[in-house]
């Protein structure tokens, strides 16, 4: 196969529009829409009571798309009943099921399984080996026609096609100009999903049916990739490291490597794959995700709170612990805000420790306090909309500051502040 077998013009940034759908909720993909949030369960999935639990955490805490193990008959009996607690409880989230090794027999024999999933995650390295591996992958395509679902056409490099590797690395050994190992390795990522591609929509599968990701654990390894990637195609990718790894690691990696590349306007879905500390709840990775997008700009999940990181000057504990519940507060309360305040998720929140620069920086939020540092006076000015407004004492400060932010919300962003604003 020839290396530039499947270059196509530069499209810059732009991408096909995909629609995941369930019921008449619809998340629409790529084609301008917002960058979408994605995260996987990791329950077994036979257990549907505890998988659908789950969903309903990472839908609440901002996860817009929800990928789930389908990875034998019992998983794939037991998605339709997922899917029917998540519907009692109110949860439209879409399901993706991820399919490796037997996803053309599951999809085949469990028909309720194929049409309860709103997306279907297909592997290419992992559909087959030799013969089997057209017919299965078609297999998957067929069953994604016949029931109007989109596919990721997901490729890793932990499970690539070997024998398109092999024929690849032969044929740079050949090549008067060779490539190095890892341009090798990134360009077979890239020809098996774009090939793949091309092989589903030649069976009659829709272009807007159809997403791509190349996935690998390394910041830099993660960015060559996609920005050769989204000069060659126009579908929408999905980007995250196959494996970020635990907590600050993690964290930073996936922070890396997705900044650089949604800065660039490369990307339509993210996920970031934070493996749980003991006892971490699996919504970090959500959180994280909605973090990164809010600082770049791109989406407002949650009001932000500014902070100072303390010094000499803050040796109290004091804003340390109001900066935490004003931050645990206000994420609380966005399942309902959200509902009734439009545009709250885009407020900021300051809560300073000292006066060097607690006055400034709480004028420039929409709401901030400035607490006293140590030594200072045992007063707290608190200023609104750039202007200071009242002062605070005593020792229920925190429970007064969380009261005013609650009527600043319902006076800024409630129904009847928007019918004054317009008259």
């Amino acid at each position: 196969m020839s290396l530039a077998s499947t270059s196509v013009s530069d499209k810059g940034v732009h991408t096909l529009r995909s629609d995941v759908r369930w019921g008449s909720h619809v998340v629409t993909v790529g084609g301008g829409a917002p960058v979408r949030i994605q995260s996987m369960t990791n329950t077994d999935t036979v257990d549907s009571i505890a998988t659908a639990i789950q969903v309903k955490e990472l839908s609440l805490a901002g996860s817009e798309l929800v990928r789930i193990t389908v990875n034998t008959p019992e998983a794939a009996r037991a998605v339709p009943y997922i899917r029917e607690q998540l519907d009692r409880m109110g949860i439209p989230t879409p399901l993706i099921g991820d399919f490796h090794f037997n996803g053309h027999r599951l999809l085949t024999d469990f028909p309720e399984c194929a049409q309860a999933l709103s997306k279907y995650r297909i592997n290419p390295g992992n559909v087959g080996k030799g013969d089997k591996r057209d017919r299965q992958f078609g297999q998957m395509v067929e069953a994604a026609m016949r029931w109007d679902k989109p596919v990721r056409i997901g490729v890793n490099w932990g499970s690539l096609d070997q024998e398109l590797l092999a024929e690849m690395m032969d044929s740079n050994l050949r090549s008067a100009f060779p490539l190095s190992a890892a341009e090798i390795m990134h360009e077979a990522l890239i020809v098996s999903a774009i090939t793949s591609a091309e092989r589903a929509t030649n069976m009659g599968l829709r272009p807007e049916q159809i997403m791509l990701s190349c996935k690998v654990s390394g910041v830099q390894d993660l960015i060559a990739l996609y920005r050769k990637l989204s000069k060659r195609c126009n579908y929408p990718l999905h980007l995250g490291l196959t494996e970020a790894g635990m907590g600050t690691k993690g964290t930073v990696a996936s922070t890396a490597a997705l900044s650089i590349l949604l800065q660039e306007g490369i990307g339509d879905t993210i996920r970031v794959s934070l493996t749980p500390l003991p006892g971490e709840s699996r919504t970090q990775e959500v959180v994280v995700a909605s973090e990164i997008l809010q600082a770049l700009g791109l989406r407002s999940f949650v009001p932000s709170v500014t902070a100072c990181p303390g010094c000499g000057r803050t040796t109290s504990t004091g804003f340390q612990e109001l900066a935490k519940q004003i931050d645990d507060y206000l994420r609380a309360r966005m399942p309902e805000w959200k509902g009734r305040y439009a545009g709250v998720e885009k407020m900021k929140v300051a809560v300073m420790g000292c006066i060097v620069n607690g006055p400034g920086e709480s004028k420039h939020a929409d709401i901030g306090i400035s607490l006293p540092g140590t030594g200072e006076a045992p007063i707290a000015p608190v200023f609104i909309d750039g202007e200071k407004r009242m002062t605070l004492r005593g020792d229920n400060i925190a429970t007064e500051f969380q009261s005013i932010v609650d009527q600043y919300v319902a006076s800024r962003f409630g129904v009847s502040a928007k019918i004054g604003t317009s008259n």
